[in-house]
């Protein structure tokens, strides 16, 4: 058994916290500088120089890409034979705690979603635990804006909707959405399993690099058609039209119930953060 200390997740948290806000991945750089060089509509090419200037500065000045510095959603692949010293969530909560006041990120959560008192740290996160095999334990720290998070939805098809329904449900989400979301967006996509698993499909398939396709030839070619589809409604860089509404389709699929098809739309916006560790 490998043991992990509560106080170095404490450490990579507030870290990763700080650089998901700051610094773009790579893949969503290179994704937007292509499309801009793409686009022919010249409002749409404006605007993607703008969000490229964007996270430039920030990446320079280490400031926050966007205003809003998300719910922190934070990953764990937990190896089984990884065991950490002291509580596990708080250490998590902690670490967000001082990313957010040490990093001068904005406190974006209220204690309860109607009595909206602002918990002043940004906690509690939002923690999804996984295990896996090994003695490691991943950290991913997914910041979240809520514009985006907003126009996310989640369908209960029935299995006689079969892939046309699918389909035709996240091209309408990503219409409906409209500029709400700060395109160009990425689409996370959960199919299968039940109401509240394809959900969190969903949210963990914006983990996935925009130019990564699926390893299943099935979704990876119905990731390329979506993607098609949603960028011909042409609402464009923030909704001034274009060709770039998104950058990529992610899907993710599991077995579900003979009776079901559930389905669920993640939509993020142009700033897709996330950083990793591995401790």
């Amino acid at each position: 058994m490998r043991e992990i200390q509560a106080s170095d997740v404490t450490q990579t948290v507030r870290r990763l916290c700080v650089e998901a806000n700051c610094r773009l991945p790579e893949d969503m750089r290179a994704c937007i500088a292509r499309s801009r060089d793409e686009e022919a509509w010249p409002i749409a090419r404006d605007i993607l120089d703008r969000i490229i200037e964007n996270y430039e500065i920030a990446d320079r000045d280490y400031v926050p890409i966007c205003q809003d510095t998300g719910m922190a959603c934070v990953f764990l692949e937990i190896g089984q034979d990884a065991h950490v010293n002291g509580d596990l969530a708080e250490a998590v909560h902690e670490g967000v705690r001082q990313g957010y006041a040490d990093g001068y990120l904005r406190k974006s959560v209220v204690a309860d979603p109607l009595r909206r008192v602002n918990t002043g740290d940004n906690t509690p996160a939002m923690i999804y635990y996984e295990i896996v095999p090994g003695d490691r334990l991943k950290i991913t720290v997914a910041p979240k804006g809520f514009g985006s998070e907003n126009m996310s939805r989640i369908a209960m098809l029935r299995p006689s909707d079969g892939e046309d329904g699918v389909k035709d449900f996240v091209v309408r989400c990503a219409e409906e959405a409209g500029p709400n979301p700060c395109p160009p967006i990425v689409i996370g996509v959960g199919i299968g399993g039940t109401f509240d698993r394809a959900a969190l499909l969903a949210k963990k398939a914006l983990m996935r690099p925009v130019d990564v396709r699926s390893d299943d030839p099935y979704y990876a070619a119905m990731e390329a058609e979506l993607l098609a589809r949603v960028n011909a409604l042409g609402i464009g860089p923030q909704g001034f039209g274009g060709k770039t509404t998104a950058l990529a389709v992610n899907i993710l699929a599991c077995p579900t119930h003979i009776a079901g098809l559930p389905v669920a739309v993640n939509i993020n916006c142009h700033v897709t953060r996330h950083q990793s560790e591995v401790l």
